[in-house]
């Protein structure tokens, strides 16, 4: 069974945001909330709710797995999505210390 998280844009600066627990949203893979195939439904319903509050836009949910470092997405899209570009290490979340703690580039 695939373990998800549900990714939106946050429509205030078109930040990669991440549903966290009780709905709120954190820029932080690793402070998300995850759920299983049967949880999508209500995660899905609980993010569309922010999207009528225009809190976020296009919210889906990706599937994730536990890394050494914490969760990490499964495809090389939300890879990227998480981690900024992949050409400029100095741009991005790579180049700041977005959760709090310093982690290495993909």
């Amino acid at each position: 069974m695939a373990s998800k998280v549900v990714t939106a844009n946050r429509l205030l600066d078109g930040a990669v945001v991440y549903m966290a627990p009780e709905g709120r949203w954190t820029e932080c893979l690793v402070k998300a909330f995850v759920g299983s195939d049967e949880d999508s439904g209500s995660m899905m319903a609980m993010a569309e709710r922010s999207v009528a509050d225009r809190l976020v836009v296009t919210p889906y949910p990706i599937d994730v797995e536990e890394g050494p470092q914490g969760l990490v997405p499964s495809h090389i899209k939300e890879v990227i999505r998480a981690t900024g570009p992949t050409v400029r290490l100095d741009l991005g979340k790579q180049a700041g210390d977005v959760c709090g703690e310093h982690h290495v580039s993909l």
